[in-house]
């Protein structure tokens, strides 16, 4: 909760209607505020009283928060429109092109600009005062021409800086994702024409039909089947934005008929393990995930992954990972329980599946190093290391899964780790 601060109510002010343009802002800043929210807020404020801001703050949380993922939204609006006249300043600077390596860049915090687009909507930003000397000063002109298309910068931003906009297009383009998987070979027969392996009971049953003689020999050859997916998510408090975009794609994939995979299952984790494959079948992506988010209690809490890895392991591992599953790790690897726990759970699951792949976020750092004791305990025993960050990274995870080859960044920074 922000800061309180005191404040100064005038005899004739105008809180019911700022109180309106407050839940107009949470609207347009992506939560679910209509008319009659309004007005509860409005009774509840006048029931709790206006003495103290914190009063003030939660009465309006209780009204308008009814998911973890609201609050942070929550947090930043009420920041925005309540208190901190600098800080809209602070937001809107952000909103001005940057020339870069010519002024410091600084990034927006978590749901900060969807916060501050939903405030400013419709307002133009700043104009910059004009010096004397401007015309003296040196013009940067850029050339735009080959810079790369909207939809193609949407595809390499981070899932945490977009707007409110950009999600709701980053959702589609998930949406149109596929993560094609090639058939596993089975020790079973079957009747092919081509096949390399001669079938002599179907020749001679042939044999017997046409009086002793055979006309062709019958051939089999190995049948194939499709393997399963099984998707571990994190959703603590660290991961939520990104685990959210990554369940949309993986109700995708897990909805889309004849891309491969024999059945999808997903779990969650934060500080206990939730399976929510159930939810995952329903058509609308929209009710699967609030119905997930129904389930899984301990959204945006903390981590307990060796935790939440070995209940897994041991209540679930038999029967989802016995017909040689991929395994998706969605995580940031910072857990601070006792690593030695968290090493051997890994190791575990790492022997149980056909390929184990770890998607962490925080590759998307360039100077990113394994130096948290959760992560340097955690990658000697996966398949794989990638990014989780975007389209373009989640895109990119169709070839980790088709090529057993295909490591990621786990060489790199498994060389650094045994250096």
């Amino acid at each position: 909760m922000p800061d309180p601060v005191p404040f100064d109510i005038p005899e004739d002010g105008k809180l019911a209607h700022n109180i309106t343009h407050f839940a107009r802002a949470l609207r347009k800043a992506g939560l679910p505020v209509g008319p009659g929210r309004t007005l509860t807020a409005i009774e509840a404020v006048a029931a709790a009283g206006f003495t103290r801001k914190a009063d003030f703050y939660w009465a309006l949380h209780a009204v308008f928060v009814n998911r973890p993922e609201q609050r942070l939204v929550f947090d930043q609006v009420f920041r925005l429109f309540w208190r901190d006249p600098r800080y809209m300043e602070h937001m809107m600077s952000l909103m001005l092109p940057a020339i870069r390596g010519v002024q410091e860049e600084t990034a927006a915090a978590a749901a900060a600009r969807r916060a501050a687009e939903a405030l400013l909507d419709g307002a133009e930003p700043p104009a910059r005062p004009e010096s004397p000397e401007a015309d003296e000063e040196v013009r940067i002109e850029v050339d735009a021409s080959q810079t790369a298309s909207a939809a193609e910068r949407l595809r390499t931003l981070d899932f945490e800086q977009m707007t409110t906009a950009e999600v709701a297009e980053a959702r589609r383009m998930l949406a149109r994702l596929a993560l094609p998987v090639k058939p596993l070979p089975t020790r079973r027969l079957r009747a092919d024409a081509a096949g390399r392996y001669p079938d002599w009971r179907r020749s001679l049953r042939a044999a017997v039909r046409h009086g002793g003689e055979i006309p062709r020999i019958a051939r089999r050859n190995r049948a194939t089947r499709w393997p399963d997916l099984v998707v571990i998510c994190d959703i603590s408090g660290s991961m939520s934005q990104y685990s959210r975009m990554v369940l949309h794609f993986v109700h995708a994939v897990a909805n889309r008929q004849g891309q491969g995979w024999a059945r999808v299952h997903a779990f969650t984790f934060g500080t206990r393990l939730t399976n929510i494959t159930r939810h995952l079948k329903q058509r609308d992506v929209d009710a699967a995930l609030r119905a997930a988010g129904a389930e899984a209690q301990d959204w945006q809490g903390g981590t307990r992954i060796g935790a939440c890895l070995h209940a897994f392991n041991r209540d679930w591992s038999r029967r989802v990972l016995s017909r040689g599953a991929v395994v998706l790790l969605i995580t940031d690897g910072l857990d601070r329980d006792d690593t030695t726990l968290l090493g051997r759970e890994m190791e575990r699951l790492h022997l149980s599946a056909r390929r184990l792949i770890w998607l962490n976020p925080l590759l998307r750092w360039d100077g990113f190093a394994p130096r948290a004791r959760g992560i340097a305990a955690m990658l000697p025993h996966v398949d794989a290391f990638r990014a989780a960050h975007s389209v373009a990274s989640l895109a990119a995870l169709a070839q980790s899964v088709s090529d057993p080859s295909d490591h990621g960044e786990k060489d790199r920074l498994m060389a650094l780790l045994q250096g």
